[in-house]
């Protein structure tokens, strides 16, 4: 055979090759997708039916990623940061132009279930469709009626800052054909119908996965390892593991604890703050005692599973350097003591104590540089209405100044944590 037409049998071969696989990402990215319907369909939307719609997108945060400070509710524009660029929310008023005006229930249940946008394009993941997939069509319909109630908001959708090649379809079609199946959310027969229900909100709507689940490479969460803590990109903020008693594992808070924290931001052992805040101020304080009980229900039945680094409470103490610790002992008592006590006692219903705080002695030091460079504020609520505030000292102290205070008072009344470096503050 001649070198021609070996070149011809192998150009071929590539090109049926390429077919295929193209085929085969296609197939993957319309899978579990129906057809819409061919006749535009009647929507009555009963006030029940919004009402309902309006609870479900205040348990879903929807406002707090579609809402821009002192921008009108849910017309979009807000940034969102990610590792690949910026991604822009979209407008969800009943803007005819610009918002879901035009929409249909079954685009917004194709949107939410199969993360694919109106006019067919597939949608960024920043939308949490990965886990709203598992939301039931009845849900997504209330929550199309009431967003279909809202007064329209003519506000041009902005296009996405991303980088090459994230920015196409191609590259977001391989993603979705390796990351993400539409599925359905599965009641659990061996649990009781509360579990399933904190199930549904913790897994579905609440997505509480995408802040305190890993990512790997490409942005996807290892749902594998489900609630067990997770760095949120750009904002340095770690979302600690659910499923840790050295972290946030809830297994041995009584319910009702549990509930106080969602509800109100506070609770006797422990306090909300960073990104968790603002879910608490725009989302859960809102949402019924019986769906935070069943939220409580299933997070204090999530597996233990303690993570194998070193956490707080090693028994053997640690080595830490002499210096390093007075002059963490002089910032910590000109800067922290009034509030938080010279022992790290704290205040009751002020301030939280820093002795054997599993946010102070947990291994990674994350939120603890956030809170002192930036300050830590509880979110109000009426079950908390004027809630005390740490204010930032990223201006007043310096990234030794940070490591230092940290380090004394993870070695200190008790804690015992590693110590935290320059290297470690410069994350912030």
């Amino acid at each position: 055979m001649s070198l021609l037409r070996r070149t011809g049998w192998v150009a071929l071969v590539l090109v049926v090759l390429v077919a295929l696989a193209a085929g085969a990402l296609v197939m993957m990215n319309l899978r579990g997708e129906d057809a819409l319907p061919e006749q535009a369909e009647s929507f009555n939307a009963s006030p029940q039916l919004v009402e309902r719609g309006r609870y479900l997108a205040l348990a879903g945060n929807c406002a707090g990623c579609h809402t821009t400070r002192g921008g009108r509710p849910y017309a979009g524009g807000l940034p969102i940061e990610t590792p690949f660029g910026t991604i822009y929310s979209s407008n969800l008023t009943p803007d005819a132009h610009t918002g879901i005006g035009s929409w249909s229930s079954a685009h917004f249940w194709r949107a939410m279930h199969n993360g694919r946008s109106k006019d067919g394009r597939l949608l960024y993941p920043a939308f949490p469709y990965p886990n709203f997939t598992k939301v039931t069509r009845e849900d997504s319909d209330a929550i199309y009626a009431y967003l279909r109630s809202l007064e329209p908001a003519t506000e041009q959708n902005r296009a996405h800052r991303l980088r090459f090649p994230y920015d196409t379809q191609a590259a977001l079609a391989v993603w979705r054909a390796l990351s993400f199946k539409p599925e359905a959310f599965v009641a659990n027969a061996g649990k009781p119908a509360e579990w399933n229900r904190g199930a549904y909100l913790v897994d579905g709507l609440g997505h509480c996965i995408a802040c305190h689940g890993s990512r790997n490479s490409l942005g996807a969460t290892n749902t594998k390892l489900g609630l067990s803590g997770g760095l949120i990109a750009v904002e340095n903020w770690y979302a600690p593991s659910l499923t840790d008693p050295h972290e946030a594992g809830l297994a041995d808070w009584p319910v009702a604890d549990v509930v106080s924290l969602l509800k109100s931001g506070v609770a006797p052992r422990g306090s909300v703050m960073g990104p968790m805040a603002d879910v608490v101020f725009r989302s859960t304080q809102y949402l019924s005692d019986s769906d935070l009980t069943a939220m409580a229900s299933y997070l204090k039945d999530l597996p233990d599973v303690p993570k194998a680094e070193a956490t707080a409470g090693t028994k053997a103490p640690i080595r830490r350097d002499a210096g390093t610790m007075a002059r963490g002992a002089k910032i910590y008592d000109q800067r922290c003591a009034y509030c938080h006590g010279d022992q790290g006692q704290g205040a009751v219903g002020a301030y939280p104590p820093l002795a054997g705080n599993r946010a102070v002695n947990m291994a990674k030091p994350t939120n603890l540089i956030q809170v002192i460079a930036h300050g830590g504020f509880l979110p109000s609520t009426p079950g908390n209405p004027r809630p005390y505030g740490m204010p930032p000292f990223g201006q007043t102290l310096d990234a030794d100044d940070v490591a230092s205070v940290l380090t004394y008072i993870r070695g200190s009344w008790g804690n015992n944590s590693a110590p935290v470096t320059q290297l470690d503050t410069m994350r912030r």
